[in-house]
């Protein structure tokens, strides 16, 4: 899992990327290719 300081950027990675927030902290996961997970904060 990556962490970043900007998200938005690797939303537009692949298709089925979702941004997601849990407990103050925001998520990028993507069901399809588990590749793509990082968090911010």
């Amino acid at each position: 899992m990556k962490v970043r300081n900007s998200l938005k950027s690797l939303r537009g990675r692949h298709r089925n990327n979702r941004i997601v927030r849990r407990k103050g902290r925001v998520y990028i996961i993507n069901k399809t290719n588990r590749r793509f997970k990082a968090r911010q904060g």
